[in-house]
């Protein structure tokens, strides 16, 4: 029954009570005009509606962190960087794609914690020229070092077919379908990597 608690939740007068794992939606871009703050809203509505986990947007501009290694910087920025990552039991990042690759914010606020990641599952969601594919390839090495476990289904947005004029998401219908079969992956590996952080 030991098992069986750590992966459902506790047992209460005789019944078992399932814990909703707490899933963070981390938005990888931090520049002026960026888009990735309609993404993620859309996921969290998607992820909502399924009511299986607490979805939580986190904006890494919010926590103003310095170049990993750098004099400068707040603090306590960095400190609720750590905790917010470490509250979470898995997350969906929202890339998009830079220069064949992922944005120097999001490779920053990776780097900046090692055992907060640990154990956990992860989905991404990516958006560029190209889906934001060479993107989502290159997190997903950075994600392997860091004991992240990321799964297979990836909702791949196109700049040409997925938003008007580069700035306005209006996401294909069949996308959503996408995003939902990413989170049926997301959730189980959640669940499942949580009894070995316990």
């Amino acid at each position: 029954m030991g098992l069986l608690n750590r992966l459902f939740g506790t047992k209460i007068e005789g019944e078992l009570t399932m814990t909703k794992p707490n899933i963070g939606i981390i938005l990888g871009s931090t520049r002026e005009g960026r888009v990735s703050p309609q993404v993620g809203a859309w996921v969290k509505e998607l992820a909502d509606q399924r009511g299986d986990a607490n979805y939580t947007i986190i904006d890494i501009a919010d926590y103003k962190l310095p170049l990993l290694g750098e004099a400068g910087g707040d603090a306590s920025g960095a400190a609720a960087w750590s905790e917010i990552v470490a509250n979470q039991d898995g997350f969906v990042f929202i890339v998009q794609e830079y220069n064949h690759s992922i944005t120097a914010s999001l490779k920053n606020a990776l780097d900046y914690l090692r055992v907060e990641w640990n154990n956990k599952a992860a989905g991404i969601v990516s958006y560029g020229s190209v889906g934001g594919a060479r993107a989502a390839e290159h997190l997903r090495g950075i994600l392997s070092e860091l004991l992240v476990a990321h799964v297979r289904v990836h909702p791949a947005l196109s700049l040409f077919t997925d938003f008007e004029n580069g700035t306005d998401f209006k996401p294909a219908d069949v996308q959503a379908n996408s995003v939902n079969q990413m989170l049926d992956q997301v959730i189980p590996w959640t669940t499942a990597l949580n009894t070995i952080r316990k």
